[in-house]
Order: structure tokens, then C-alpha cells, then sequence
């Protein structure tokens, strides 16, 4: 069944237009509240947590009318990460978590994330029940006057999530002599993660922890390192690290300001929890965008590369299905199911530190663990409401002339995007000029029939 709200990352656009609205929002609110109350007699508990995007004042007031208009009762976090809100969801014993945010977009994006009370991110199944309930009428999931929910805020979410993510740290290590840089997106990790680093023993220089409602991701972040890597070199730093807007995915720069990605951090930590006896299952899992140097690898160790669908709750469940407990993504979304239900940047780069710790080597030593294969990806913008432009003629024949030609030596993927209205083209192979040529020929054809549409 066609989902009408929910992406492969709960509901996303663009703030104040559909369906980024208010009354989307509440509407969320009060069907997602009749999903989740059971029929016992007891308060039921929503936890809310958001990024620092001006559109949060919106969406949070109107997400908290439809709850406890609904009956259920709801404690507010204010900024915090998501995989924080996950945690937090079981620890509270919550029957529900709403983290609002657009991840890596820019402000004037926002979205709204749902977790069970498990702390995973909801099934397709749930999420389609909840859209149901929500195109009905406004009136009919409403609950008695003596029943509806009450909100309140709690002061302590943020150090609570401190205490749960420098627990994951090995004991017995402290990060005393290294210099950090931290880069919080100006999002939802900018009061917790500078305090984490700090409280284990490091030197902390603080970049994008200035949030404003309108600066999240803006020359920051896990998708512009180039002030990290400045900030590195100026102040002979050991390693950056940054994370996106809502802090569930990590870019790490290396003491020579070079960038370190999801890749080669799940090879790191494969490597090194394969040595401690730490991996469930003699592999992990990743998307069919890793690169095939990190599949390489890993064959090296005897170790697994399990691909998935693009997307990490698709990462998640293939872990939870098949029992590994690393995964993750290209984009820097580490799952380590041993400490947390959903990617968490601060985390991942807490096991990262720890081997470097452990061995007493520079980040550039130990973060780059093999030689990625040549991979080129590009994106394609398209107008949203216009027809899409991979179901043209010329876009299906230029995939089909590239994957010809790449067979045997390499892979061809072309899809779109789960959060934007942008068509994304991957290519790898040993022979770049193939690579780059392939990739070239199917952007052009994309980009015709965005233009045409």
C-alpha cells in the first residue's frame, strides 16, 4: 500500500507547507495517539524531542494539542538527538517517541520521526494505520474531558543522555591528551556532545554549538566538514568530529584534515569489536551504497557485508532480523544495536576514539583501513509535483546502456531520494573514466527529463 505521508524517514518537507504543517502535525498527534493507547486503564506517555529549527515552535505545541487531546500525556525534552529520544522512549517507558527534525536539510525543512515504545523507528504497517487515522475527521479520536493528557517538561533529558553514551566508553580508557574538535551542526548535540567529549577526559574545541533557529547545517556539519577540517589544522587538533542536525550521523576528519567516512568507521569498528569478541555475527550490515572497498575488506577479516535498501531504519531491521549488531551507513549513520535502537553520531565516534586510544596512533593511521574502489555520485534536483523523471523512457535506456557497460567491472544505482525531491546516481568500479563516463551519461538523460516534465 502507497504511503501518502511517511518517507523512508518518517514525514518530511518543507516548514508551514503541507504536509509540514500544523494541522498535519496535530492530526499526527491524534491518530498516532489512538494507535498506541491500549485498553488498559492507565496514563499513556508521549516523549517529544526536537533539533534547534525555528519551525520546532510550530510542530511541537500543535504535536502536544493532538496528544493530549487524544488522552495521552506528554513530557517535552526540548533539543536533544534522536537516538537520545530513542533511549529515553524505552528508559521512560514511554508507549511512543516524536523526534522533530530534518536531519541534514537546512532549517526551513523539518520533519516529524516516530519510535515505539521498543525505541525502534514504527513498521511500514504502523505508519500506513496512522495515515489511515489521520484522514478521517478531526473529532472522532478525541478523548472525554476528564481523560485528556497533561504536558510537562523535563530539565534533566540532556544529561541523562550523557550518562547512557560515555557508560558505552570501555572502562578503564579516558580521552585525557587528545584534543577534539566537535562540530554540533548548531543542532540538536550542541549542549550534550561538547559535555560527553569533555567529561571524558578530552580537550574540547567547540564548532556550530551557537544555534539560532535559522543556522542548523549551514556551513557546518556532517555535510560541510571544510570548517572542521580548518578548525583541525588550526588548532593541531588529534581528530574532528561532526555531526548532523539531529546528531544520528558522524563525518570524522583525521589530524591531517582529511575526512573519514561511514565506510571506513564500520570497517574500524568490525575490525576492532571482531578482536574483542564484541560482533554478534561475523559481519554487519550496510546499504547497497557502501562502497566495494569496504565489502573487500571485510571478505579479508572472513567477515559479511549484508547489503539493504538505502535508508537506516531498512539497516536496522535487517540487523534485528538476522542478528548482527553493527550497521549502518556511507552517510555516517552507525547502528551499534548493543547500545542504541538507531544511528547515533556521538556514540560511533566514542568507539572510534577508543581505538585510537587503545593503539596510541594518530586518527589517519587507524581510521583508513582499506582503499575505497573509485565511486562517483551525483544528484539531480527535480520539481516536486512533476512527474518523475525516472519513469521516462530515455532515463530507463540510459540505466540500462550503463549498466551494460559496467558489467563484470562495476555497479550502476540510480534512485531517489527518500527526503528530497532529488534523483541520486552511484556508480563504482575499478576503471574510474568508465565510472565517471557512465554516471555522466545518466545524469544528462535525468536532467533532460526533469526539464521536460
Amino acid at each position: 500500500m502507497t504511503r501518502s505521508y511517511f518517507g523512508t524517514d518518517g514525514i518530511r518537507g518543507t516548514a508551514n507547507i503541507f504536509p509540514m504543517t500544523p494541522e498535519v502535525a496535530m492530526r499526527v498527534g491524534l491518530a498516532a495517539g489512538k494507535r498506541f493507547m491500549s485498553a488498559h486503564d492507565r496514563r499513556h506517555l508521549v516523549v517529544i524531542g526536537k533539533d534547534t529549527r525555528l519551525s520546532g515552535y510550530m510542530l511541537e505545541p500543535a504535536l502536544t494539542a493532538g496528544f493530549t487531546a487524544a488522552g495521552m500525556d506528554v513530557v517535552l525534552f526540548g533539543p536533544l538527538p534522536t537516538p537520545a529520544v530513542a533511549m529515553l522512549t524505552r528508559s521512560l517507558r514511554a508507549d511512543l517517541g516524536v523526534m522533530l527534525s530534518a536531519s541534514h536539510n537546512k532549517f526551513a525543512d523539518n520533519g516529524i520521526k516516530l519510535f515505539g515504545p521498543d525505541g525502534y523507528k514504527l513498521s511500514d504497517q504502523d505508519e500506513i494505520e496512522i495515515e489511515h487515522l489521520m484522514d478521517g475527521a478531526l473529532d472522532t479520536h478525541l478523548a472525554a474531558p476528564d481523560k485528556l493528557g497533561r504536558a510537562r517538561r523535563i530539565d534533566d533529558a540532556q544529561a541523562r543522555y550523557v550518562e547512557i553514551v560515555k557508560a558505552t566508553f570501555p572502562k578503564g580508557l579516558t580521552l585525557k591528551g587528545l584534543r577534539i574538535v566537535i562540530d554540533a551542526a548548531n543542532g540538536a548535540g550542541y549542549r550534550v556532545a561538547p559535555v560527553a567529549l569533555y567529561e571524558l577526559g578530552a580537550e574540547v574545541i567547540k564548532l556550530g554549538v551557537e544555534p539560532d533557529g535559522f543556522n542548523i547545517n549551514q556551513e557546518v556539519g556532517s555535510t560541510d566538514t571544510r570548517a572542521l577540517k580548518e578548525a583541525v589544522l588550526k588548532y593541531r587538533a588529534d581528530i574532528g568530529i561532526a555531526l548532523d542536525g539531529d546528531a544520528d550521523r558522524v563525518a570524522i576528519v583525521d589530524e591531517k584534515g582529511q575526512s573519514i567516512d561511514g565506510d571506513q568507521l564500520m570497517a574500524l569498528i568490525a575490525k576492532s569489536w571482531k578482536q574483542s569478541g564484541a560482533l554478534a555475527k561475523p559481519g554487519i550490515v550496510a546499504t547497497v551504497m557502501s562502497n566495494l572497498g569496504l565489502e573487500r575488506f571485510l571478505k579479508g577479516l572472513s567477515l559479511k557485508l549484508e547489503r539493504t535498501k538505502v535508508g537506516d531504519r531498512y539497516v536496522t531491521e535487517a540487523m534485528r532480523a538476522k542478528g548482527y549488531n553493527v550497521g549502518g551507513e556511507q552517510s555516517g549513520h552507525i547502528i551499534l544495536s548493543d547500545f542504541s535502537t538507531t544511528g547515533d553520531g556521538l556514540l560511533a565516534a566514542l568507539q572510534v576514539l577508543a581505538v585510537i586510544v587503545q593503539l596510541g596512533k594518530p586518527a589517519s593511521e587507524v581510521c583508513t583501513l582499506f582503499e575505497p574502489a573509485p565511486q562517483v555520485l551525483e544528484n539531480v534536483r527535480y520539481e516536486r509535483g512533476k512527474e518523475d523523471p525516472l519513469t521516462a523512457a530515455s532515463v530507463k535506456q540510459a540505466i540500462k546502456d550503463g549498466e551494460q557497460r559496467l558489467e563484470g567491472k562495476g555497479r550502476l544505482l540510480v534512485r531517489k531520494s527518500g527526503t528530497e525531491p532529488l534523483v541520486r546516481i552511484m556508480a563504482e568500479g575499478d576503471d574510474e573514466a568508465l565510472v565517471r563516463e557512465v554516471v555522466g551519461g545518466v545524469k544528462s538523460a535525468v536532467v533532460a527529463a526533469a526539464r521536460a516534465a
